[in-house]
């Protein structure tokens, strides 16, 4: 079989099980199997594929016919200027987060030195990214995934960040290392009721951990806001992803430990997604 009649097919398993994009996802896990690029396949639709890449290339199909992510099953997902390597128990890096990516690249122009913590640092992705735009800075990332922090590593060492970055296998109420100008964080943010009626990508493969917020959706803001707010230097920034309706109660929350808000800044869908703020 060759390479075009192989993605129609693959397409058409994947229209046939009401998956988005059927002939792009075929196309993408194409480019994987065979290690090449959407271009080669281009110029290339008529080639034969040989009969071990035409049977990973189905297994694929298979798999992503089931829900589960493009990026789960290529282990990569881009995500600002770079791609980083992602596996199964980790959160897929969402185009909204790059807002927090934009808001500290504003925030730090004309800063030379500063020393940044992630809390709950995942694939490494909004991390790695601020390092990688700005030389002079170091960074710190806590999680209390195992997983995780051997991800974020790999991408640290990929994108040649190592050895301005310490990583902490700890819980964020255990954590005390250090005090910070500036703390970033994207906690888990979504309601224990609202789990089930996500996309069935999101509900059935992501990580419960990344995205269980309790029972208000508030569990884990409460106690990143409530640590930031001590280890975080008089005058240093924060920057927290939330929810789209929990606005409010997050500033709330953010003014009981001392916080000023300085910005509330929405995402491509014009929803409430990171909020800015200063320890005074």
């Amino acid at each position: 079989m060759n390479i075009n009649s192989a993605i129609m097919q693959g397409a058409k398993v994947l229209k046939d099980n009401f998956i988005k994009n059927p002939y792009l996802d075929s196309e993408i896990l194409m480019t994987h199997v065979i290690e090449k690029d959407r271009k080669y396949i281009f110029i290339n639709y008529n080639k034969d594929l040989n009969k071990e890449h035409l049977n990973t290339f189905q297994i694929l199909i298979k798999e992503r016919s089931t829900g589960k992510p493009i990026a789960y099953l290529t282990n990569k997902k881009f995500f600002w200027k770079s791609e980083f390597t992602l596996s199964d128990n980790i959160l897929i890096p969402r185009p909204d987060t790059e807002l927090v990516i934009e808001k500290v690249l504003d925030l730090t122009k004309y800063k030379k030195k500063l020393n940044i913590l992630e809390i709950g640092v995942g694939s490494g992705c909004i991390l790695l990214s601020i390092l990688k735009e700005r030389k002079s800075f170091y960074g710190t990332g806590i999680d209390i995934s195992k997983s995780c922090l051997k991800i974020s590593k790999l991408n640290a060492i990929k994108l040649k960040i190592s050895s301005k970055l310490k990583f902490y296998k700890t819980n964020v109420d255990k954590f005390n290392l250090g005090k910070y100008d500036l703390i970033i964080s994207n906690p888990p943010y979504i309601k224990n009721f609202d789990l089930k009626y996500l996309e069935k990508d999101v509900a059935k493969f992501e990580p419960k951990l990344a995205l269980d917020g309790g029972l208000d959706g508030l569990s884990a803001i409460r106690k990143v806001i409530k640590k930031s707010s001590e280890l975080i230097k008089k005058n240093g920034k924060f920057v927290i992803e939330i929810g789209f309706d929990q606005k409010n109660r997050v500033i709330s929350l953010l003014k009981k430990e001392g916080f000023y808000i300085n910005s509330i800044n929405r995402d491509l869908a014009h929803n409430d997604r990171c909020i800015v703020c200063t320890k005074i």
